[in-house]
């Protein structure tokens, strides 16, 4: 195969998100529109995270090339009018989102980390259903209840909230800052 030419190469590899999108944001805010940016990877999670924020911002993504346990991922920047770094717009702080929890177990809680991730530590009541299987699994999820959308920072979970409202999910709010922040109950597999 033909060596795909980038104009900015990135380093990304032993960085676990939110890193890899902060810094390929980044790299993107400093190229020029139509150059193409190469963000090599080892997490996993970036598969579904960095092809996610390309659709959010407008920029494309080209594809990946996997070379070991390296992930290349390739991004083209579009013009000004191409892009839209938007945000979900109904927000909760955790503060917040566990008075809600505390009084109301009915409340559906979508955790859209990695399998490994939510293994190890998530709200008791949560759902897991990771960012890159959302749009497979949309279906499991009742369109019409409150989703509280919820992953490690509040950038995946902002990308889940978009895309779920995309898909005719009403009532969608994203917790942020999300699981790094989390004081409330836990559980795991070590607790």
């Amino acid at each position: 195969m033909k060596n795909i030419e980038a104009n900015v190469v990135l380093d990304a590899k032993g960085l676990s998100c939110p890193m890899p999108i902060v810094k390929t944001k980044r790299a993107m805010d400093l190229l020029e529109s139509g150059q193409v940016l190469e963000v090599q990877a080892t997490d996993k999670g970036s598969k579904a995270d960095i092809k996610a924020w390309a659709d959010s911002t407008g920029n494309q993504y080209l594809g990946i090339i996997e070379e070991g346990e390296v992930l290349k991922h390739y991004l083209r920047k579009s013009s000004n009018e191409e892009t839209n770094d938007k945000k979900h717009p109904n927000m909760i702080n955790n503060e917040e989102f566990e008075k809600k929890l505390e009084e109301n177990d009915n409340i559906v809680v979508l955790d859209v980390r990695e399998t490994a991730e939510f293994a190890f530590n998530h709200i008791p009541s949560a759902i897991s259903i990771p960012l890159g299987e959302l749009e497979q699994r949309i279906g499991e999820l009742n369109k019409d209840a409150e989703i509280y959308v919820i992953c490690r920072t509040g950038n995946r979970s902002d990308l889940a909230a978009q895309k779920l409202a995309d898909n005719g999910c009403t009532n969608v709010i994203n917790v942020v800052p999300g699981m790094s922040q989390w004081t409330g109950k836990t559980k795991g597999i070590d607790q």
